[in-house]
């Protein structure tokens, strides 16, 4: 499972800060926890994330990798506006079922269980969640999702990440023109697998760039495709691997 840091904002203007930077609206924080990301000004990804009320206060819960760079992000964006962001001593964690009383139902999909935030580090996780994922064509950081990343090309709308009546925020432009004026040739997709390859290795339809092969369970895989070349047997080293739209 990915290592997650959680970050806390505070300070009067965080929602509004938040508002005009991230995918999701703020405003449903009143209701339950979102999933959401930052986008660059072109629109692709830079990081995505958990974001929950605690009180007064906002928790983020994004992958440890990122939240570095997120935090300089969010610094370079907050000018003059009253936020503080820092990091916490929280833990994330997970499980299936009903969530806990300190917990909520991962905004992403109910398959996926649910996420809590503790002072304690979690031991007695044992749940196979790439294995979930692949199942409910679920991205992870780092990934399915990278700085090449269009967020509609692995299923944010579909994941509940993305509002396109909220207003303005950083990428919304080119997201919006994604999805009212064109068709997605290209997106995250399940697929079965003969064999394995490593992550990221092409996917070759005779000789042609067709995708690339992601997360691996069994004999099913996530992958990003190519549709018009994902026809019939696609070929990933010594793999081979079949999409079934």
């Amino acid at each position: 499972m990915t290592q997650r840091r959680i970050l806390r904002l505070t300070g009067d203007d965080t929602m509004d800060f938040l508002q005009g930077l991230i995918t999701n609206d703020v405003n449903k924080l009143a209701q339950s926890p979102i999933y959401a990301a930052m986008l660059t000004p072109q629109g692709k990804y830079m990081a995505d994330f958990f974001v929950a009320a605690d009180g007064d206060t906002v928790l983020v819960d994004v992958a440890e990798d990122l939240a570095d760079m997120l935090v300089q992000r969010l610094n370079m964006y907050k000018l003059r506006a009253k936020v503080v962001i820092a990091s916490t001593d929280l833990h994330l964690h997970r499980g299936l079922g009903d969530p806990p009383t300190d917990g909520y139902a991962d905004p992403r999909s109910p398959d996926m269980g649910w996420r809590a935030y503790r002072e304690t580090v979690q031991t007695d996780d044992a749940t196979d969640w790439d294995a979930l994922r692949v199942e409910h064509l679920i991205p992870e950081t780092g990934i399915e999702l990278t700085t090449d990343t269009f967020i509609l090309e692995v299923g944010f709308e579909r994941l509940n990440g993305v509002d396109f009546r909220k207003g303005c925020y950083v990428g919304q432009e080119v997201t919006a023109r994604m999805k009212h004026k064109t068709e997605l040739r290209k997106g995250l997709a399940r697929v079965a697998i003969d064999g394995a390859a490593p992550i990221g290795t092409a996917l070759l339809a005779d000789t042609k760039p067709a995708g690339t092969l992601l997360t691996q369970s069994g004999d099913r895989a996530l992958a990003y495709l190519r549709f018009d070349r994902a026809q019939g047997v696609l070929t990933a080293e010594g793999a081979k691997v079949t999409w079934t739209p």
